[in-house]
């Protein structure tokens, strides 16, 4: 079987699997909830495969084959636990891992206790070393103990049974095989099968992953590497992890770093990056609020750095008497409005750019062309030439949402004083009640983005000085013709048959004159 066709049906057999988990549960918890529990899940069985694996080929090269860590007991097992928690940020014992605890499942009356004491003996092993902070409350999501599993014991561990043999049950393949693309594809799924009705988790945490990597591709242009990638608000992950499979997780030299404001949403990110093979000590992700309290500061500069920030957000803004003299903020002179935190993130992430960095931001249309303080902030960034390019994205484009966003691009040293302005409302195609990106439509994005060409009805390469005199308006629309697809209508020919129908109305008119004459006559 080609490896495209095997990989397309791995992929739906995987996905298969994943309904079936979600039909076995239905009814006990919500679609939200029912995705943490799988990652949760999904996350115990590949850091315990991936623990044994790494073990077992460990042993192997030192002469013993026939080794396999599943088997032994957990006093001997003891004797590798400092050199994992090292190399690996974490240890499982033998007696605790996924497939163990599966085979034990169905006799194991406490099994909501068995799962609670692994998750924090996973935890624990990690505590006090240097990937602590990855680890600590990764589970945090997976309540074993939650009445929406079922309202008592006996109920709860009959779902927490089904939950790990359905986990059990898809197709992961062989670590040789590349398994961390299929966790990868499991994580994916799970996120944009709920996150288009999860409320106002949905479009706030996922960014189609077309758009995420256009963003991504658009920070790389002319790069094989950066020294590291980062997203101020970087919601489960999503944009972030595109830059491992553009460019390869080891091109990301430092790693991948990040700040979330949810909890539950920082746990997946960081569990997202575990499924996706990054090692603890290759990324950073940070909980907090990015705008009040960043956690990044004594990091040198980001070459790369991506975001789909929340829209429209309330934050302290000048209520925060300590904000306007941040340095992120106050070389605009203004804070962006309370009650529209959007260019704030866009501040905050020009002040942690690199001088040979590219940011590419997910906008709301509306700070492209509000006044007051918004306008004074786009003054400052078309003046003091950061603004590299504005796009227009297609309407619904997004999870949660239907307003056509735009990406603001950003760079600190540019070839002129200019802005690139790219219509591509139009650059996708419908899927159901959706729009979405297609590689084409990318493509001619990238090619536009890359050329810095005038394209007619599409691209249009604007002076900062012609900019201000449109009241720094950065509305692609103010610049980008649109194409008249009207019928071209030809006014001589269409003068030409109006006389002619006159004429031949005079004639009918004579005609009828000279038939009503006789008939009186």
């Amino acid at each position: 079987m080609p490896t495209d066709n095997r990989k397309e049906q791995e992929r739906a057999e995987l996905h298969r699997a994943i309904w079936n988990i979600a039909n076995d549960l239905r009814g006990s918890v919500d679609g939200w909830d029912f995705k943490q529990y799988v990652l949760g899940v999904l996350f115990y069985r590949y850091i315990s495969e991936n623990l044994t694996n790494y073990i077992n080929v460990w042993t192997a090269e030192s002469g013993d084959s026939n080794f396999n860590y599943e088997e032994i007991d957990d006093s001997r097992a003891e004797k590798v636990r400092k050199s994992m928690v090292r190399i690996k940020g974490f240890f499982i014992l033998p007696s605790e891992l996924f497939a163990n605890v599966c085979k034990r499942a169905d006799n194991d009356e406490n099994l909501n206790e068995t799962l609670d004491r692994i998750f924090r003996h996973i935890e624990d092993s990690a505590a006090g070393t240097d990937s602590e902070s990855d680890f600590k409350g990764l589970f945090d999501d997976v309540d074993v103990n939650n009445n929406k599993l079922g309202t008592d014991v006996p109920a709860r561990n009959a779902k927490l049974r089904k939950l790990l043999h359905g986990v059990q049950a898809m197709q992961l393949g062989n670590y040789k095989d590349n398994t961390i693309d299929a966790f990868g594809d499991a994580y994916e799924f799970l996120m944009g099968m709920y996150a288009s009705n999860a409320g106002k988790s949905g479009g706030e945490f996922y960014t189609p992953q077309e758009v995420s990597e256009l963003l991504a591709r658009i920070t790389t242009v002319g790069k094989t590497s950066v020294n590291k990638v980062y997203d101020p608000a970087c919601g489960s992950g999503s944009l972030l992890l595109k830059f491992a499979k553009i460019l390869g997780t080891e091109n990301v030299t430092t790693g991948f770093f990040g700040q979330e404001i949810n909890i539950t949403t920082y746990n997946l990110c960081r569990i997202n990056m575990f499924l996706h093979d990054v090692d603890y000590n290759k990324f950073d992700i940070a909980l907090g609020d990015t705008l009040t309290a960043p956690q990044h500061w004594d990091d040198e500069p980001f070459e790369a750095i991506v975001s789909n920030p929340p829209y429209s957000i309330k934050w302290e803004g000048e209520d925060n008497a300590t904000l306007i003299n941040d340095p992120r903020f106050s070389p605009a002179g203004v804070l962006a409005p309370k009650s529209k935190a959007d260019l704030a993130f866009v501040m905050h992430s020009l002040s942690w750019l690199a001088t040979n960095g590219t940011a590419a931001i997910v906008c709301f249309p509306g700070v492209m062309y509000r006044g007051g303080k918004e306008k004074k902030i786009r003054q400052y960034l078309v003046d003091n030439n950061f603004i590299d390019c504005i796009i227009q994205l297609p309407d619904n484009l997004f999870f949660g949402t239907t307003i056509a966003t735009c990406i603001m691009v950003l760079k600190r040293s540019k070839a002129d004083n200019s802005v690139l302005f790219i219509d591509a409302s139009a650059e996708c195609v419908k899927v159901t009640n959706a729009n979405k990106l297609t590689a084409e439509n990318s493509e001619k994005i990238l090619k536009t983005f890359t050329e810095r060409k005038d394209i007619d009805y599409f691209a249009k390469l604007v002076s900062n000085d012609d900019v201000a005199a449109q009241d720094y308006n950065l509305s692609v629309s103010t610049y980008v013709e649109q194409e008249d697809t009207r019928e071209q209508v030809d006014i001589v020919a269409l003068n030409r048959q109006i006389e002619e129908i006159v004429q031949r109305e005079q004639l009918l008119r004579t005609e009828i004159d000279k038939i009503i004459k006789e008939i009186e006559g």
